[in-house]
């Protein structure tokens, strides 16, 4: 059996972060989203993974990614010239994939307790697909599956009026017959080839699909919301850990301090990270914050946010919460008359000011 991730999408949900960065390089709690999702197919005894990527990001995941040796995997790298729908994008991969067996994955979902009783549900069951599946408030913005007890019956992408709250998760499992399924489709409405459209395939032509509900947590992470949400999950599941340099500061709760951060005359309430080389002087930051590497925090506070590496935030007199900043951002208080708010935003940025 073999794992298949996809990485090719363009994340406009998360811009500008995304401008200048894959969407699934994005950390929560200081470890790329991609990261999650090979460890869990690896950790399910997977060994060879497809990944597919988007010319513009390509080059990007690679460096992050590398061979796979550091996950115990085999990696190869499979170009999506467009991001025409994930059964276009398995289409794209059949080369990879031969005749075997697969798991699917979506490079930026999280799903809580990895996916090792799953496969193993399925090879033993060996139906010609199984789907995850989870109710949410908004069927209509998801592919949605309609039951009749565990069997699955029918399938739409996005529809106006569902007919069920379960919504697919990211991440399927399905046997070779999907590629014919892929090329017997039509694209939708929106140009794309849906995952769901051959999955109904397989339903019309009498295979079997199995479902799966997914009754812990599982994050989309393509909006700053998700992002967030799923910082602060992972965050809750951390072991303690100090490996940087304290003077006068206060740890309360479970934190995490790498190697070669500072903590002078700072409180940091977990759950908390702070990354590689950081350094927190007169700071505050809460619970839920994951501070990436080499960022400075001075005279500060910074509550339920993501940092990437290499930011600033000084000198300020109101709290950072619930806020992501992309690498080498830099915030600070500007002393010089008038006093006037200065910004250099990229597009789609939000900003909100006291």
């Amino acid at each position: 059996m073999k794992g298949l991730i996809l990485s090719g999408g363009r994340g406009t949900r998360l811009r500008p972060i995304t401008h200048t960065s894959a969407k699934q390089l994005v950390p929560v709690a200081n470890k790329p989203v991609l990261f999650y999702g090979i460890e869990a197919i690896a950790q399910a005894g997977i060994t060879e993974i497809g990944i597919v990527i988007a010319p513009e990001t390509g080059d990007e995941i690679r460096a992050a990614v590398g061979d796979g040796s550091r996950f115990g995997v085999q990696i190869s790298y499979i170009v999506q010239d467009e991001p025409s729908g994930l059964a276009h994008a398995v289409l794209t991969a059949e080369e990879f994939l031969g005749d075997e067996a697969f798991v699917m994955y979506l490079g930026d979902n999280l799903l809580q307790g990895g996916i090792r009783d799953l496969v193993e549900r399925f090879r033993e069951s060996q139906p010609d697909a199984l789907i995850l599946l989870t109710a949410v408030a908004d069927p209509q913005n998801y592919g949605v599956a309609e039951l009749d007890g565990d069997r699955v019956i029918a399938l739409a992408e996005k529809p106006t009026e569902p007919r069920s709250d379960l919504a697919l998760v990211g991440v399927y499992m399905f046997t070779a017959a999907v590629h014919d399924a892929a090329r017997a489709i039509a694209p939708s409405a929106r140009g794309e080839l849906e995952i769901t459209d051959a999955i109904q395939y397989l339903l019309d032509a009498g295979m079997r699909v199995e479902s799966h509900i997914v009754l812990g947590w599982w994050k989309d992470t393509g909006r700053l919301d998700d992002m967030l949400d799923a910082n602060r999950l992972i965050l809750d599941t951390i072991e303690p850990r100090c490996e940087g340099e304290l003077k006068d500061a206060q740890i309360d709760g479970r934190v995490v301090i790498e190697a070669g951060a500072q903590i002078l005359r700072s409180t940091i309430r977990g759950p908390a990270i702070i990354g590689a080389g950081a350094k927190l002087t007169d700071a505050y930051v809460g619970p839920y914050t994951a501070v990436g590497e080499g960022c400075t925090i001075e005279r500060a506070e910074v509550e339920h946010s993501i940092l990437l590496a290499d930011c600033v935030v000084r000198d300020l007199d109101g709290r950072v919460e619930s806020s992501l900043l992309g690498r080498n951002v830099r915030i600070n208080r500007d002393s010089h008359q008038p006093r006037a708010y200065r910004f250099m935003v990229g597009d789609n940025s939000e900003i909100a000011v006291p």
